[in-house]
């Protein structure tokens, strides 16, 4: 009967699926996903045009990247580590919910960028974030889309309809009414979609000097409202 010695028990599995395991390589991966979340960081600081700038957010931007590298290398040379961390993030429900559609980009960027770092595309990923790091700065800071607003006049006289329209005409580059409601006590409440001129808004304060005029609010439309 063969003696079992102190070696054998380590010349198990274990070191032969970590064999192949580089440090260098790792190192370089986690880098590289490093500095690019980096970059994905300083890009979303500058092109954010939110309300509420959220720091944690572009944080873990940097940290995703580098989480999804880490897991990419994991995975690549052992099937069955690959097979159970799929069914691991199976169960992971994100709870915070995404309200700019730009987030889901930032998002989508940083996980990509992992797993080309991960899997070894170090040049890909370097020339691919370059080139839409450029984009987002190029098409959201340099690039100014005129957002149309959003007037809502409440009134008590339906006669002074068509002076509202010729006030709104006469100071906007366009118009159109998007609701009109009517409520009890001849009670009204319309809304105009307006283009105004060079931002020009004191044309708001003759219409609110209306008389049967008692309130004009206008808002600030870019798919959602914000005062």
């Amino acid at each position: 009967m063969e003696q079992l010695n102190f070696t054998d028990i380590f010349k198990s599995s274990f070191l032969e699926k970590t064999s192949g395991f580089s440090i260098i390589d790792s190192l370089i991966g986690l880098l590289t996903a490093f500095l690019i979340g980096l970059f994905i960081y300083f890009v979303y600081k500058k092109t954010f045009s939110g309300v509420i700038y959220s720091h944690t957010f572009n944080i873990s931007l940097i940290v995703m990247s580098m989480a999804t590298a880490l897991i990419i290398m994991g995975i690549s040379s052992n099937i069955l580590l690959s097979l159970g961390m799929v069914g691991a993030l199976s169960i992971v429900r994100f709870r915070t919910p995404i309200k700019d559609p730009m987030d889901i980009v930032y998002i989508f960027w940083a996980i990509v960028s992992g797993i080309l770092c991960g899997a070894g595309f170090i040049p890909l990923v370097i020339i691919g974030s370059i080139l839409i790091g450029i984009v987002l700065l190029v098409f959201i800071n340099h690039i100014s889309i005129q957002n149309p607003y959003l007037l809502v006049i409440k009134y008590t006289d339906a006669a002074i309809e068509k002076s509202l329209s010729h006030i709104i005409a006469e100071n906007s580059k366009k118009h159109c009414i998007k609701s009109k409601s009517v409520f009890p006590g001849n009670n009204y409440e319309v809304t105009y979609e307006v283009r105004i001129k060079d931002e020009e808004m004191n044309f708001i304060n003759n219409i609110s000097n209306i008389e049967g005029v008692s309130s004009a609010v206008m808002l600030s439309y870019d798919g959602n409202f914000t005062a």
